[in-house]
């Protein structure tokens, strides 16, 4: 059934030809710029025997590279339908498949039918996301341990190549729609879920947190 006239259409945007060039991006370099920050500290922090909820998954480059550093258990969560095949397929591949679980859908509809785990992952998703407060409360509810996310950064710039990106779309007839998100309201909404700052990195574009459960 195609999404209605105000809902994103996730499927068009992050298309089968997108998966499959960042499938083959990260093939030949790894994980790179921002993802490869957040795999690198939850590796840090240790993430053996782990489960992990990676909502926005997208080829399932954070989960391959948690699995393969010891994580138990992957639940990979997207809204796009290719993606989803890709990283299934990718994950199968690399003997990984039997450790891990895929939904289709807007994860904070299906919150309530998922699980906690002890890692909860972000990368790129709350800027595709119209209604952040309701991702970040539902996803942080989540976390036992460790929340990591990736986001842009709240600059002037960002906020006008958005609004090109945006007018760019809608002249094209996609309902998709990215966001610029207020980067303070979402790092209090996540400390006051019992969560503290472990890491920041910023980028010129992105930055990378993570936060551990303190409560």
């Amino acid at each position: 059934m195609p999404p209605s006239c105000c809902e994103p259409d996730y499927d068009a945007m992050f298309n089968e030809r997108a998966a499959r060039q960042e499938l083959a991006r990260y093939r030949r370099t790894g994980a790179e710029g921002s993802t490869g920050r957040l795999i690198d500290v939850l590796e840090a922090a240790g993430v053996r025997d782990a489960s992990l909820l990676d909502i926005g998954g997208g080829i399932g480059a954070i989960g391959i590279e948690l699995l393969a550093a010891g994580a138990r258990s992957l639940t990979n969560v997207d809204a796009s339908r290719p993606y989803l095949s890709v990283a299934r397929t990718e994950l199968d591949r690399r003997g990984l498949v039997d450790r891990a679980t895929f939904h289709h859908g807007d994860f904070v509809a299906l919150a309530d039918r998922l699980g906690d785990a002890d890692v909860v992952t972000l990368d790129r998703v709350i800027c595709c996301y119209r209604d952040w407060p309701a991702l970040v409360d539902r996803s942080v509810a989540r976390a036992r341990r460790l929340y990591g996310l990736v986001i842009p950064n709240e600059r002037w710039w960002m906020r006008i190549a958005i609004g090109i990106g945006n007018l760019l779309l809608r002249l094209r007839g996609q309902s998709y729609r990215g966001y610029i998100h207020p980067e303070r309201p979402i790092d209090e909404r996540i400390r006051r879920a019992g969560f503290r700052l472990r890491t920041h990195d910023r980028g010129w574009v992105w930055q990378t947190l993570v936060y551990e459960r303190v409560t």
